[in-house]
């Protein structure tokens, strides 16, 4: 008798427990509490505090999809070739997105790994960078012209807004802010490095963009950001390499036939 009371309780209980894993029922359907979790999971991924106000509002959008899904399966819709389409694209979007964060959890970038690529990048742009104007021209002779008309007395940085074909550094007067020579082609970085402060090349500069006036307005040490400010971005640039590297090894290895664009 003590048995069936007991088992009588336990049944009593279970649509209770049920109840409790469930946010809501629609048309009889339970929504279950996992969804919550797995959508808020989502949401604050990026740092966004859980609170009260962003989980009803989650909770909100877990019901209403759950009541768009019910209607959208009484349409047809999962039998449509769209839909299948649709899921079979996002099944491998999936599954490609698992893998990588597999290989990336697998191969983790280390501190000492980002540490040692700062150290290189550093050592490879130490020195002195200059800050030049230059004014760009198709023909040696509009370069020479120009030449004449800035030594007459001519706005280096007004011929350079109205001549230069150079639109992205044309509009701030020819000036290329500061950088290191190895930026440059190598005939425009011997010319610059050779002038003094305020000094204008005597001739055109030739490159293979086209004919170079250049101006040096200042010099300076190099500088860099100390290692901890910039440490997460080297770090996400080496993880976005290797997961390339990865991509380009797992094509190769692959026996197929196909000759890929790039």
């Amino acid at each position: 008798m003590k048995k069936l009371v007991l088992a009588a309780a336990v049944a009593a209980l279970l649509p209770v427990a049920a109840i409790a894993q469930n946010i809501t029922t629609v048309n009889g359907k339970p929504v279950p509490k996992a969804r919550l979790e797995a959508l808020m999971s989502q949401v604050t991924k990026n740092g966004q505090p859980r609170t009260p106000e962003l989980e009803a509002k989650v909770k909100d959008e877990v019901v209403r999809r759950e009541i768009v899904m019910q209607e959208a399966e009484r349409a047809g819709i999962p039998q449509s070739a769209d839909y299948k389409t649709q899921m079979e694209l996002a099944r491998q979007a999936i599954l490609e997105r698992g893998l990588l964060e597999q290989v990336r959890a697998k191969n983790p970038v280390t501190d000492e790994l980002a540490k040692a690529e700062y150290d290189k990048f550093k050592a490879a742009n130490s020195g002195q960078e200059y800050r030049a104007r230059h004014i760009l021209v198709e023909t040696e002779d509009q370069a020479k012209d120009l030449i004449k008309q800035i030594k007459a007395g001519g706005s280096f940085e007004e011929l350079a807004k109205k001549n230069s074909k150079d639109t992205g550094s044309a509009a701030n007067g020819g000036d290329l802010d500061f950088a290191n020579p190895k930026n440059f082609v190598p005939e425009f970085s011997q010319a610059m490095v050779a002038l003094q402060k305020g000094q204008m090349t005597e001739e055109p500069v030739k490159s293979q963009f086209g004919y170079h006036i250049i101006k040096l307005e200042d010099t300076r040490e190099s500088t860099f950001p100390a290692f901890d400010d910039v440490k997460a971005q080297v770090k996400q640039r080496l993880e976005q390499q290797k997961m390339q590297d990865y991509m380009v090894d797992l094509i190769k290895r692959a026996k197929t036939d196909y000759q890929f664009s790039q």
